[in-house]
């Protein structure tokens, strides 16, 4: 039998966590590139949108490459308040055309705002981002249980994992 890496498998594991900003900085919630009405948004260098950052560095994993930090560092100017579907995409050309996507699966953990009504939306974007049909990305939402700073409503984190099959361009 042969193994994942020699049939042209691989998998990558993405985290990402926000803190939420001071309301009176005004920044929107952005959640795989959803622009989500709640009043507080997440603080950082980009448009801080933990569910892209997480699938982003799934997938830059997967293909045995560096975290999106590096390829995107929060200390180029270039970067503030970037849309992170466009890194997204960017991380995707970074893969090369020598991987296809098989599947994503994400899922985003706070106890508010519930993803529920912005789910397809997201998966959309994603799977658009990725080059892929949205049957092949999976996005859910799940709380803490009111444990540890997404349970306090402190911050969002989400996780993602990417599998990669290499194509015969590979």
């Amino acid at each position: 039998m042969r193994s994942p890496v020699a049939a042209g498998f691989r998998v990558g594991l993405g985290v990402d966590v926000h803190a939420f900003a001071d309301p009176a900085e005004g920044r929107e919630l952005v959640l795989g590139g959803v622009r989500i009405p709640f009043g507080r948004g997440l603080r950082g260098h980009s448009d801080a949108d933990v569910l892209a950052h997480a699938v982003t560095d799934a997938l830059l994993g997967a293909a045995g490459l560096e975290d999106i930090g590096h390829y995107f560092p929060d200390t180029d100017e270039r970067y503030r308040d970037a849309d992170s579907i466009a890194l997204l995409r960017e991380a995707r050309a970074i893969v090369g055309e020598g991987w296809e996507v098989a599947n994503v699966d994400a899922v985003v953990i706070c106890e508010r705002p519930k993803i529920r009504e912005h789910r397809e939306k997201m998966r959309r974007n994603l799977a658009r981002a990725l080059g892929v049909e949205p049957s092949r990305v999976g996005v859910r939402g799940t709380t803490s249980e009111r444990l540890g700073f997404t349970g306090r409503g402190e911050g969002i984190a989400a996780q993602a994992v990417c599998l990669l099959q290499r194509t015969g361009d590979g």
